[in-house]
């Protein structure tokens, strides 16, 4: 009784707490309830990031680092935020791999009986190519111990089917993302060690469908180089079962792909000087680079024009921001993260000082809130803001993973927060030829640039 009756004390103590809290929070915000109220109706009735990427996904197209599209994708997104009229606007040189995928993929299995079956595969981005056509026998393994258990002679001269599916209980569908990724980033290292000539990897998602998912792939310069290439989850699941029928089925493959020479590149950076703070910069961003099978619409268009409308929304609004609001458009997250890596160093060289730091890169789905990357006291103070999203369904505002290009800035700014929206369609198109302009939404493009347009108004104003 004694347990429950504390238990009670502290239930009553927290609900007094966070009722006096919440209070105080609607007592000094009521005046900033009505500034969202100005940014969200600015960005629902005006709203630009839409016909931003229209053109960029249209116009453009995929923009694979070190390809010409990516060289126009820099020049689209220079003259873009100079249309803003923004206080500077500028470029950050970078220097960047390029890899090029060359001609289509072929893929076939044939049985016992010679029959072929063509597949759906595609290169996974940095693969070697495969010099012609390889033919080998497949061993399918869906763990690393799985693979270890195997004698050398099952797995040397055959390709290894690495078929672990992402899990589908995982309601946050990037947690499922990433622990099934272990197998494409480093399937063709291990691989290689036991003598394979090629892998093969299911593709990260939870659709059944014909779309293979590239993505960037590692090698070991102290391991042999063998092609890796991803099968559709449709093709992966066939496989399987053939497998099971005709333990001896073989599957050839065809790859052009090669990495050439490193190309220089940019970061896109456009900035809006604070009129109190102008050395505590809030940087906001998404990566102008994509994959080359599609458009990159939502992997990360959305998260680049999500991120120079959040600074126009605010010159829209009529507010001048107290921090230095920074935009920046990453070169090169899906190869290298160059661009992020590069971001990070030129701001240490300089000496600024980053208050907070913003990444997009989840999709332009329903917005749900923030993930952040910060101290507990920071995250506590943030937390404090989530009664005025309320009214416009962002109210997820939790401690978690920021985003790849930001994360260089880590030791060198007080929060690191991801933008986060509704995740469960997203890997249904993430890297693959599915991801075009299509499958966006207009009305929750434009209330995810609001939501984060917002929060850094917020930020500029009270600071951390």
């Amino acid at each position: 009784m004694r347990s429950i009756f504390r238990r009670g004390l502290l239930v009553s103590g927290l609900g007094l707490l966070a009722f006096t809290s919440h209070a105080q929070t609607a007592k000094v915000n009521k005046p900033d309830s009505l500034v969202l109220r100005k940014i969200y109706d600015e960005a629902l009735l005006r709203g630009q990031s839409y016909e931003n990427l229209r053109y960029l996904t249209g116009q453009i197209g995929g923009r694979l680092s070190g390809s010409s599209q990516a060289e126009q994708a820099v020049q689209w997104g220079k003259v873009t935020m100079e249309k803003l009229g923004l206080d500077r606007v500028y470029l950050q040189e970078v220097m960047v791999p390029h890899w090029v995928r060359g001609a289509k993929e072929k893929a076939e299995i044939k049985g016992a009986k010679g029959k072929g079956l063509d597949m759906n595969v595609c290169a996974l981005g940095g693969s070697v190519g495969t010099n012609g056509r390889i033919k080998a026998q497949v061993v399918e393994v869906q763990s690393w111990a799985e693979l270890a258990a195997l004698p050398d002679e099952k797995v040397k001269g055959k390709l290894v089917f690495f078929n672990r599916p992402m899990n589908p209980t995982f309601i946050e569908t990037g947690q499922a993302y990433g622990e099934a990724g272990d197998q494409r980033r480093n399937g063709a290292i291990e691989a290689a060690k036991r003598g394979a000539i090629g892998a093969l990897v299911r593709s990260l998602s939870l659709a059944h469908d014909d779309f293979p998912h590239t993505g960037t792939m590692r090698y070991d310069e102290k391991v042999t180089k063998i092609p890796a290439a991803a099968l559709s989850t449709n093709g992966a699941d066939q496989l399987s079962q053939l497998l099971k029928a005709d333990p001896g089925l073989t599957f050839e493959l065809e790859m052009n792909c090669e990495t050439l020479p490193e190309v220089k590149s940019y970061n896109v950076v456009g900035e809006i000087k604070g009129t109190k703070y102008p050395n505590e910069i809030i940087a906001v961003g998404g990566h102008l680079d994509s994959w080359d099978l599609a458009q990159g619409a939502h992997d990360d268009g959305t998260g680049c024009v999500q991120s120079m409308e959040a600074l126009r929304l605010l010159k829209a609004a009529g507010l001048k921001p107290e921090r230095t609001v920074r935009a920046v458009l990453f070169m090169n997250e899906e190869n290298g993260v160059r661009g992020g890596t590069k971001y990070a160093e030129l701001a240490k060289s300089a000496g600024e000082k980053h208050l907070a730091a913003m990444e997009s890169d989840g999709g332009g789905f329903t917005p749900r809130g923030f993930n952040i990357d910060a101290p507990a006291p920071t995250v506590k103070k943030i937390q404090q803001w989530q009664p005025l999203f309320r009214p416009y369904g962002s109210t997820e505002f939790k401690a978690g993973h920021s985003g790849t290009d930001i994360e260089p800035l880590k030791d060198q700014t007080k929060a690191l927060i991801g933008y986060d929206c509704d995740d469960q369609r997203y890997f249904d198109i993430h890297h693959t030829a599915a991801d075009t302009f299509d499958k966006v939404n207009r009305r929750e493009l434009e209330l995810g640039g609001a939501s984060m347009a917002s929060l850094i108004y917020l930020l500029s104003k009270y600071g951390l």
